[in-house]
C-alpha cells in the first residue's frame, strides 16, 4: 500500500510500516501545500492512504468521490502515537477509498 505522511506525523512510526511504501509530504516537496490540494496531489502519485493529525480534515474535506483515504491521528505526539501503533496499523486494513477513519492516541 502507498502511504502518505502528512508533515504533522512524527517520522519515527514510518520504521513501522516496513510492509508498506511510506513517502512523508516534506520529503515530496509538499510541505505547504493545503490540504484540498495535498489529497489532489497524492492521489494524482497513486497514493492510497493519507495519514495525518489534522483533526479538521474531515470537515474541510469533501471525501465522498476521493480515491484516497484518510486516518487522522488524534494526537502527533511520538510516545502517544506509539502506544497506538497497532490500532493505526489496524485502521489501515480495509479502508476504502473516500473513508476516514480517526484513531486515538
Amino acid at each position: 500500500m502507498r502511504i502518505l505522511f502528512d508533515v504533522n506525523v512524527p517520522e519515527p512510526f514510518r520504521r513501522y510500516l516496513t510492509e508498506h511504501i511510506v513517502d512523508t509530504a516534506e520529503g515530496k516537496g509538499w510541505a505547504r501545500i493545503r490540504n484540498g490540494d495535498l489529497l489532489d496531489n497524492a492521489e494524482r502519485g497513486g497514493y492510497e492512504i493519507l495519514i495525518t493529525a489534522d483533526q479538521s480534515m474531515r470537515y474541510q474535506q469533501n471525501m465522498a468521490h476521493r480515491q484516497i483515504a484518510v486516518i487522522v491521528l488524534l494526537s502527533n505526539r511520538w510516545p502517544r502515537v506509539q502506544l497506538r501503533i497497532e490500532d493505526i496499523r489496524a485502521a489501515l486494513d480495509g479502508m476504502k477509498p473516500g473513508e476516514v477513519r480517526e484513531v486515538s492516541a
